[in-house]
């Protein structure tokens, strides 16, 4: 079943780099008490992703804390090291937490899975973006295929 706004966000560990190597965080540490703004991108380093969806949110990390975010976080079905290294690429710094859902099992418990095999590129999650309000997903906006509008940093930000 798809999250939808007013569901409890699903328990689950995301793989994160830390400055002494691969580590974890799970959702019992990244959402209880703080509102947090997860996009999800259907991978590191396309050209969509890259160009737009996550450097939109890290040109106004400023603009989404003014509005109370406390974490803006980007999920993908890549590893750790890609996660790492494509944030450097992209000179997150600290401003967006890259979470990898290696497996892709985030993505299956959120129902927001993606079928890439016909472009290669296996099981992943779909392009989303969901405002978490203390574990509540106050708001969830699914891009329709091939689409990058309503996941945005503007129209999340909008909604804010």
């Amino acid at each position: 079943m798809t999250i939808q706004t007013g569901d409890k966000m699903p328990e689950g560990r995301f793989g994160v780099m830390s400055d002494t190597g691969p580590g974890t965080i799970s959702t019992d540490d990244l959402f209880p008490g703080k509102k947090v703004v997860v996009f999800s991108v259907p991978g590191a380093f396309t050209p969509t992703c890259s160009i737009n969806h996550l450097p939109g949110f890290v040109d106004q990390a400023d603009a989404f804390a003014a509005k109370g975010v406390d974490t803006v976080a980007c999920m993908a079905v890549n590893d750790v090291f890609v996660m790492d290294a494509w944030g450097k690429d992209r000179a997150v710094g600290d401003k967006v937490m890259m979470l990898a859902d290696g497996n892709g099992d985030y993505a299956k418990a959120l129902g927001l899975e993606l079928d890439g095999t016909g472009f290669g590129m296996g099981i992943r999650g779909q392009r989303f973006a969901i405002i978490v309000d203390d574990g509540i997903a106050t708001y969830v906006a699914i891009e329709e295929p091939g689409q990058f509008e309503v996941s945005k940093a503007e129209a999340i930000l909008a909604e804010l």
